[in-house]
This record gives structure tokens, C-alpha cells and sequence, in this order.
């Protein structure tokens, strides 16, 4: 059984009857809507809460009739579903919980899932309350577990929005069990020109906006661009999609959504893309020189495809 800790005095936390928890020192944490919370509600994540609580559904295979989550899960981890039974895995940066349904619905591991964010109550709405389900709302640097308490660890799309991306990985290695495997994916650096696109010539003014303007914003010029996008591809000019202000339909996103779906998928990437605070790209291979850093062994990075040729960059190792 994973021991819960305060993060901030590395005490012991113990059930209270109230639900919360508390050490011996009197330190109490809340226990509120499905989450234990260590950390205020109003924080730097403040737009993913917004995100994830408006766009609760629309990545989850259950609600898209896909396997888009699940393929990206087991192709980036590579991990053997029927040998995760009764492993204690944590996830960190759970969203709505899309990866948290894949861990409950085709495994049978102990999920211990953290968002900095009022996420968690998105996940817990789609996903619990379920017994091998423990949310918490906590920071990467601040997590309320024992060091070495988990057998796999992931962070998929997460650690390209913290503060300190090399710190971030340092803290996730702790939680790793000897012989344990911790796998992260990321915004990768490919060269010269992916800074060189709309997301970074818009984000220091978009960063700042109110989500809820933001939200605005994109929602009401949705329709246009999307139709933009797709002309220029359709004229081989689909390059200077780069320099439009919404995601990369092409690349990113599913492509066999309905014209509703798609729209969403629009919506919340291009949201993604302009509302958060931090947003540090890096290279592979800084990344895998990273973990070694850190105490992983055999240490691998790339690229993989998964569903309907999307692609993203992953570094995993083990302990």
C-alpha cells in the first residue's frame, strides 16, 4: 500500500474520520469531491482547470467511440496491461482523466492520479468514485507520497507546462520504485522553425488573457480557420498553416471526427496551445541526458505513431 505523506514535513498522513487527512503535527488535508487536496485551488494551472472542467468529455475514448487515448498509452509506455495487476502506478497531470479510463478500464492496477489543477473534479465525474481510483489535487514538486512508492510511473503532455522541466523529472524519479519504469511524453524541440509558428508569436499576449475570454476568442473564430486550414493544405500551401492562430488539424488531431467532434478537438487544442502559463519544449535527447541524471537506467527516447498515424515524443527508463 502506497504511504501518504504531507509533502511539505514528509509526516505521515493518516485518515481522519471527517475523510480528510491529517498528520500528528495537526496538519489536515481536505478531502473534496472525490480528491484530496494539497495545494490552493487558484494557481499557476488556473486555465486547465477552466479547460478540463469545460472540456470534460471530449478526449475520452468512451465519449469519441475511439482507442485514440488507450493506443497512445500502451504504444507509449509499451507496457503489458495483464502484467499491471494489483501494480501501483501514478499518473501525474490526469486532466479530465482520458489516460486515468485506460488505467481502470483495460488494467487492473492501483491509480494513484495527481493534477495541479481543480481537474481532479473532472476526472473523478468520469471516472469515479472506483476502488483502484486515488486522486489527489498537488503539485509535481510537492506529491504526497513516500519516495520509491510506485512500480510505473507516466506524465504524458504535462511536464512542457511546469516551471522547472528538468526539476520536474527529478521529482518524478522519486517516486520510483527500484526496478521500477517511469515514462514521460512532451513537446519536442525538432529544430530551428518550432518555435517559429503562431502558438509562440501569440502566447505572450494569449498567456495573459482571462480564460474565459480566451475561450471566447477561439470559439467564435473556430469556423473560418478551420475552413482556412484546410484550403491551404488542399493547394499545397499546408506549411503556412504554421502561422495560423489553431492547432495542427492535420497532425494532431483524429481524422475520422464528425464535423461537431472536430470542432471541439479544435476548440480545446487551440486553447491548449495559447492559455498556459509555461510552455518549454525540449529535446530528446536533453531529456534522456535528464533521467540518467537522475538514476534511470536503460534510457530510450523517440517518436511514436500511434492512432491513425498521430506521433509524439516519449523518453522512458527504468530504476
Amino acid at each position: 500500500m502506497v504511504q501518504l505523506i504531507n509533502p511539505y514535513n514528509k509526516e505521515k498522513l493518516v485518515k481522519q474520520a471527517t475523510g480528510h487527512l491529517a498528520d500528528r503535527s495537526g496538519a489536515v488535508f481536505e478531502f473534496k469531491h472525490g480528491a484530496y487536496r494539497f495545494v490552493d485551488s487558484a494557481n499557476y494551472a488556473d486555465n486547465f482547470s477552466f479547460q478540463w472542467n469545460l472540456f470534460d468529455k471530449v478526449q475520452l475514448d468512451n465519449h469519441s467511440q475511439s482507442n485514440i487515448s488507450r493506443e497512445r498509452f500502451f504504444g507509449v509506455t509499451g507496457w503489458d496491461k495483464n502484467n499491471l495487476k494489483g501494480k501501483d502506478l501514478l499518473e501525474v497531470g490526469s486532466g479530465a482523466g482520458r489516460f486515468s479510463q485506460v488505467v481502470l478500464q483495460h488494467t487492473e492496477a492501483n491509480l494513484y492520479s495527481v493534477d495541479y489543477s481543480n481537474a481532479v473534479e473532472a476526472n473523478f465525474n468520469n471516472n469515479g468514485p472506483h476502488e483502484r481510483l486515488h486522486l489527489f489535487q498537488a503539485s509535481i514538486y510537492d506529491l504526497p507520497f513516500a519516495k520509491a512508492s510506485f512500480d510505473k510511473v507516466f506524465c504524458f503532455g504535462v511536464l512542457q507546462h511546469t516551471p522547472d522541466f528538468e526539476k520536474s523529472i527529478a521529482c518524478l524519479v522519486d517516486m520510483v520504485k527500484p526496478g521500477g519504469e517511469l515514462v514521460v511524453d512532451f513537446y519536442p524541440i525538432l529544430g530551428w522553425w518550432t518555435k517559429l509558428h503562431a502558438k509562440y508569436l501569440f502566447r505572450p499576449f494569449t498567456r495573459k488573457m482571462a480564460p474565459e475570454k480566451l475561450y471566447s476568442l477561439i470559439n467564435t473564430h473556430a469556423g473560418w480557420l478551420i475552413k482556412l486550414s484546410k484550403t491551404l493544405h488542399n493547394i499545397g500551401l499546408g506549411a503556412f498553416t504554421r502561422f495560423l492562430p489553431i492547432c495542427d488539424i492535420r497532425n494532431t488531431l483524429p481524422k475520422n471526427l464528425s464535423k461537431k467532434q472536430l470542432r471541439e478537438w479544435v476548440v480545446l487544442d487551440t486553447f491548449d496551445m495559447f492559455s498556459p502559463r509555461y510552455d518549454n519544449p525540449q529535446k530528446v535527447s536533453m531529456v534522456v541526458s535528464w533521467f540518467k541524471k537522475y538514476g534511470m537506467k536503460n534510457v530510450s527516447g523517440g517518436a511514436v505513431t500511434y492512432y491513425q498515424d498521430l506521433k509524439c515524443y516519449y523518453v522512458k527508463g527504468c530504476k
